[in-house]
């Protein structure tokens, strides 16, 4: 029986696809877990834009309380120094 060489291209072949077949493996394993990361990012970062909208909603609903209280004081003051003053 004819012995197999390690040096039998055949063999070196195979040997080498088996050995790319696993780094490819190895490689879409790391692909997945990178657009599952990405994918966790992307939501984070709407959760975050969001928050940040309702967040400015929430001021610019404070400024105009704001205004409002400010023009009403300012009314009154008016109106009472234009009583005090006749």
């Amino acid at each position: 029986m004819a012995e197999l060489q390690i040096s039998d291209p055949t063999i070196i072949t195979q040997r080498e696809l088996a050995t790319h077949a696993n780094d490819i493996e190895h490689l879409q394993a790391d692909m997945d877990k990178l657009v599952k990361d990405m994918e966790e990012m992307k939501g984070a970062i709407q959760r975050i834009e969001k928050m940040l909208a309702e967040e400015q909603s929430k001021d610019r609903t404070i400024s105009k309380i704001i205004t409002i209280i400010s023009a009403v004081t300012g009314g009154a003051v008016v109106w009472v120094l234009e009583k005090v003053v006749k």
